[in-house]
């Protein structure tokens, strides 16, 4: 039996959901793996709860709830307080480690390059250190033992088929993607015919949204899973580099945050103003057989994320939902493209790429 303690950081909803999709397959690892995945350290921003021999089920369902409640692991009977993920790694590091990063912060990017440095494996659905210098992203994958498919497409295997492809040296020679599963759901709503005001008002009902959905409606996450697929192919970019275009015309979504922001209530009520301007243009591209989609492109060398109006019958204008996909054109896929389709938002999906991810790194590593 190998045995791969894991030291979790993050205890949000993605965190507490791999937790118990850990527990509920302990069984089956077992038996069909032979893979022991005990919890040895589970960290929030305040603190951790640490058991060198694992923490016990019955203590990690007390704590998924208790934070669920509000409290933070420090302030659980058993709680560690320690604000510095680095130090945590360090106190709870024990041999064959695997780190987990499940937060949205860039606080970890010590904690990771230490955990590497100390010989663990490392696994992350942040997206945050993988779009800062050129030079973290490098240092974090070329250790061979980080995964990182939950930071594009939740669980859909992204990553791992574009590694696959450079693998065989195909020659990539362009990437489509509709990696927001909040832009994908307004688009085919507006493609029904549904307004604009009210889609975002149910992407909002629905939690699809950020608190303010003027953060995804800029665009900025489909721009940092595009820089993460561009510098997977080997491409020097920084993020200032992907050209970005958000859905909304620019004074609708700047700026956001700040004293200066425009309240989101007063947002919200002039979203209608915009309900004619885009059915005009769904419309327009019907007439020509294309619909909307919000699409992220690599091509020669340059990476956009933009609004565009594409072919109803190609794969990305058949899309549905909120569904995330990845088209790769390339030398072996040139007449038809290699398509991934899969869930694109939810915690139970962002939460099952990462354990995949962990039992793929147990096996090589623990």
């Amino acid at each position: 039996m190998k045995r791969a303690p894991l030291i979790i950081l993050g205890a949000g909803q993605v965190g507490r959901a791999l937790v118990r999709q850990l527990h509920e397959a302990a069984a089956l690892h077992s038996r069909r793996d032979g893979l022991e995945l005990p919890i040895v350290a589970w960290c929030d921003s305040a603190g951790a709860v640490i058991e060198e021999h694992g923490i016990p089920a019955e203590t990690l369902q007390a704590l998924a709830a208790a934070k669920a409640a509000g409290a933070s692991l420090a302030e659980t009977e058993p709680g560690y307080r320690q604000e510095d993920p680095a130090a945590i790694v360090d106190l709870a590091g024990v041999k064959g480690c695997i780190v987990v990063d499940v937060t949205a912060s860039t606080t970890t990017v010590s904690a990771l390059e230490l955990a590497l440095r100390q010989g663990y494996a490392v696994v992350t659905a942040n997206k945050l250190p993988l779009v800062g210098p050129q030079a973290t992203f490098d240092a974090l994958i070329g250790s061979r033992r980080f995964r990182y498919e939950s930071t594009v497409g939740s669980a859909v295997p992204v990553i791992e088929a574009m590694h696959g492809l450079l693998r065989a040296a195909d020659q990539v020679s362009m990437v489509q993607g509709a990696l927001s599963g909040t832009l994908g759901f307004i688009c085919t709503g507006l493609q029904a015919g549904q307004p604009l005001s009210a889609l975002i008002h149910e992407a909002m009902r629905r939690g699809y949204t950020e608190p303010d959905p003027r953060i995804d409606l800029a665009g900025m996450d489909v721009a940092r899973k595009a820089l993460i697929l561009a510098r997977t192919l080997g491409w020097r970019l920084e993020l200032g580099d992907v050209e970005v275009r958000g859905l909304l015309p620019a004074a609708y979504l700047a700026p956001v945050g700040g004293e200066q922001a425009e309240p989101l209530g007063e947002w919200l009520a002039r979203l209608p103003e915009l309900d004619a301007h885009f059915a005009a243009v769904v419309a327009g591209a019907a007439v020509e057989g294309k619909v909307l989609r919000y699409v992220a492109e690599l091509k020669d060398d340059r990476a956009t994320v933009s609004l565009q109006a594409v072919p109803a019958d190609s794969a990305l204008g058949q899309l549905k939902g909120n569904d995330n996909l990845v088209a790769f054109h390339t030398r072996y896929y040139a007449a038809t493209p290699l398509v991934l389709q899969g869930r694109g938002a939810g915690v139970e999906a962002a939460a099952a790429g990462v354990h995949s991810d962990i039992v793929a790194l147990a096996h090589c590593h623990a």
